[in-house]
């Protein structure tokens, strides 16, 4: 048998323990009777078939889906009940962290989707503002404000609180259209994040022509990597819902945008925490009248401390996941 015979036979069945799955790991209690040794049957055949193409398909992507599918099985089945706290320990310990490292490779294309256009955006404007403002006229008036030395950020100083909440209000619009714009086939996702890349090309390039580059940075370095961050993170997040559509693999596209929706939402909680922080930090530090190094040490302890949660929390917990998982392939043949 080859290995697309195999999967046309068995497709349902895995797509079917998917959704089972999913449902044991939000609410196993709600589940009924009938459900539950669905859930276990289809979770032994699982395992039955994965045993069968290690043997048959070694180094097919199959191979890789069902040992993903029976591992994810395995912890839904055996996992120990948790009160509502440990539930959230355990998300924002382990369960984030471990699916911002598995977005990583769609945040890598989020960001050279951002960082390109800014690129060039910045060479075009630091040439000539006139020209890199004609790529997006409407950031003519803050070209403008530049050329008069006119620091607009201070108006935040009359009101901070305002200010923060308005900032997190436009964070959290552009996350959000880049997260849902994954629907479109990342169509609006890669817009979001190319416009928003132009913007700050254009305006750090005519800052740096017109000699107010230190003003403008001076404003942007403490919030900013903490928030452009984050903006790379939900567009990975939403790459990820259109490669599922794109490329679904061994399953439905319905069910695989179903399996990628569960790993994007769980970087939700990153993204708001997060986006709070940038907002407060943008609202109530960067307008201030504060020393450039001061605000260079927030910004990089801010996005370090992030990285250093977001890369190595839960890290012995995938370590021992792994191995559980290894031992139980040892244990398939004989099942």
């Amino acid at each position: 048998m080859v290995a697309e015979d195999f999967i046309n036979a068995k497709h349902h069945a895995w797509e079917r323990l998917t959704q089972l799955t999913s449902r044991a790991q939000s609410n196993i209690i709600a589940m009924n009777a009938s459900e539950l040794q669905e859930l276990g049957r289809l979770y032994r055949q699982a395992t039955s078939d994965l045993a069968q193409a290690r043997r048959d398909f070694p180094g097919h992507p199959l191979t890789i889906y069902l040992n993903d599918l029976v591992a994810r099985g395995h912890s839904s089945i055996y996992r120990e009940r948790s009160s509502p706290i440990t539930g959230i320990k355990n998300y924002f310990l382990y369960q984030l962290p471990q699916a911002f490292r598995e977005l990583l490779p769609f945040t890598g294309i989020a960001f050279l989707a951002f960082f390109l256009p800014a690129l060039v955006a910045w060479i075009i404007s630091y040439q000539d503002p006139a020209r890199g403002v004609a790529l997006a006229p409407e950031f003519q008036p803050v070209i403008e404000d530049i050329q008069a030395k006119t620091e607009w950020w201070r108006n935040l100083n009359n009101n901070n609180a305002q200010g923060a909440a308005m900032i997190l209000s436009n964070n959290i619009f552009v996350a959000f259209q880049a997260f849902v714009g994954g629907l479109s086939l990342g169509i609006l996702t890669l817009y979001a994040m190319y416009y928003n890349g132009l913007m700050l090309g254009i305006i750090s390039g005519a800052a740096q022509n017109m000699g107010f580059s230190e003003n403008l940075w001076g404003f942007i370095s403490a919030h900013g990597p903490v928030e452009l961050s984050i903006i790379f993170l939900a567009g990975g997040a939403g790459l990820q819902l259109a490669w599922a559509i794109l490329r679904p693999g061994m399953v439905s596209r319905r069910a695989a945008l179903a399996m990628a929706a569960q790993r994007a939402f769980r970087v939700s909680g990153a993204i708001v925490m997060f986006l709070i922080l940038a907002g407060l930090i943008e609202g109530f530090i960067s307008p201030q009248y504060l020393p450039l190094w001061f605000k260079i040490a927030v910004g990089i302890i801010s996005a370090g401390s992030m990285y250093a949660y977001l890369l190595l929390a839960g890290r012995n917990v995938q370590k021992q996941e792994s191995a559980e998982t290894s031992a139980l392939k040892l244990e398939i043949p004989a099942l």
